[in-house]
């Protein structure tokens, strides 16, 4: 997880913002990767998912009935959405005394605070009908100073109940003062962003019962793409786990709702199936392959409604295309000690003695030894012939040939490290022996692939 985390912070915009989702085992662990890799300062928050409606009856111990989403901003440039106000929310304002300034909801007008705590907002108010002095509760004040509290009297905002009969008042809050939206909190139901089931259900429908068993409900990355990103500003959602494709999903759908143009990019490894699964009695090799087809499927079905009912989308030119590409491995080989025995050692070793892959290309190498250097995809590079100097010569990485003149070029250069491929000191066991000493003396960080 650490190198993807990594490359993730690299890909996105100073204005970005990545959301990990994990389970209690883990999200200890995770806080102190993603403050290493973001900073502590770019959290933003740890959301809670009721990942389910009911508790498991046959688990041993407490029923975990929760996930986490732990979110990191790429730097303080982020700014969330709010989310619009539900039905349930919009009909707690009403105009129940016909007020010209329209809809209202009421609150309490006494706070928690202790009159220790703030003796100015400890002071009687006048009740208007019966003109008797009214004090806050024994452990309360009022939330206003003596002087905002005439002001509010003035201006109607306090509500009295009907006909007067409320022995302390509250305020009046009107739906025409608000924000836009509601501010996005760290608790998410699984009546507002679904559930495992919902999960289920979802790709039951696109694609047979089972075939995938633990998918994330749509409602739940709508939600999050929703306080994340806009419809106008061809905004790149990155999911690094894709699994069946509910991100995909996600986003068209949300772009057929609110005419967007937000584009995805879904990355999953191609992890087989076990052959007793569902999925791979219906066809599916790997994890790949579902994601694949409920992509597939989702298009179709948008398709068709927009065929059926042409007049109910506003969205006439929604980009409905996507592409697969194959994720390149790395170039160079990895060695797996589980795979060697008496009989394959020699052939193994051999085979090292170039840890590159055959026609990997040199670029390709370049960027992933870059990576894995700790630095970003948007650092500068330049090609000094004999090797390349990396953001403004702290790194340099030389592919091509070494020699002694080289060596004195990379040192003289002062880089903090030197990273070079080992087959090119073949043959020449002393210039290795010479250059190791040579980087040493210079304080220079010094390593062979």
């Amino acid at each position: 997880m650490y190198p993807r985390l990594f490359l993730a912070k690299n890909l996105l915009k100073e204005d970005g913002v990545i959301f990990v989702h994990i389970d209690d085992n883990e999200v200890h662990n995770l806080r102190l990767i993603m403050n290493e890799i973001f900073g502590e300062e770019n959290f933003v928050a740890q959301i809670v998912w009721q990942k389910k409606y009911s508790v498991a009856n046959d688990d041993d111990g407490i029923s975990a009935t929760h996930e986490y989403i732990i979110v990191f901003s790429k730097s303080s440039q982020f700014e969330r959405n709010l989310l619009p106000r539900t039905e349930k929310q919009l009909n707690r304002y009403q105009n129940l005394d016909n007020d010209p300034r329209g809809d209202w909801t009421s609150s309490e007008y006494a706070s928690s605070k202790s009159k220790a705590e703030r003796p100015t907002l400890w002071y009687p108010i006048i009740h208007p009908k019966t003109g008797e002095e009214i004090w806050p509760d024994e452990n309360a004040v009022w939330r206003y100073s003596k002087e905002k509290h005439e002001e509010l009297v003035k201006e109607n905002r306090l509500h009295w109940g009907a006909d007067f009969t409320y022995k302390k008042p509250r305020l009046k809050r009107f739906l025409s003062e608000l924000q836009d939206g509601v501010v996005p909190g760290t608790w998410w139901p699984f009546d507002e962003v679904g559930h495992n089931d919902e999960g289920q259900k979802e790709t039951a429908e696109l694609l047979g019962k089972k075939i995938f068993t633990t998918p994330k409900p749509v409602r739940l990355i709508h939600r999050i793409i929703e306080i994340t990103t806009s419809k106008n500003d061809n905004d790149f959602v990155l999911d690094f786990f894709s699994g069946s494709g509910t991100t995909a999903q996600a986003i068209l759908e949300f772009n057929k709702e609110d005419v967007g143009n937000r584009k995805f990019i879904l990355v999953q490894l191609p992890e087989i199936c076990e052959e007793d699964s569902e999925a791979f009695k219906a066809g599916y090799k790997t994890i790949a392959e579902i994601s694949k087809e409920r992509i597939r499927r989702v298009i179709q079905k948008i398709e068709k409604e927009k065929a059926e009912k042409p007049d109910m989308f506003d969205n006439g030119n929604q980009d409905l295309g996507f592409k697969v590409f194959k994720l390149t491995p790395s170039n160079f080989k990895i060695w797996r000690s589980s795979d060697v025995n008496e009989e394959n050692l020699m052939q193994q070793l051999e085979a090292f003695t170039n840890p590159v892959h055959a026609n990997s290309p040199e670029q390709n190498m370049l960027y992933e030894l870059m990576l894995k250097a700790g630095y970003q995809l948007t650092d500068t590079v330049e090609d000094k012939s004999s090797f390349y100097s990396i953001a403004n010569g702290l790194l340099i990485i030389a592919l091509k040939k070494l020699d002694e003149k080289v060596i004195a070029s990379i040192i003289a250069a002062k880089p903090k490290k030197v990273i070079t491929l080992d087959n090119l000191f073949t043959g020449n066991d002393q210039l290795k022996t010479n250059t190791v000493l040579q980087m040493k003396d210079a304080g220079i960080d010094f390593k062979t692939i």
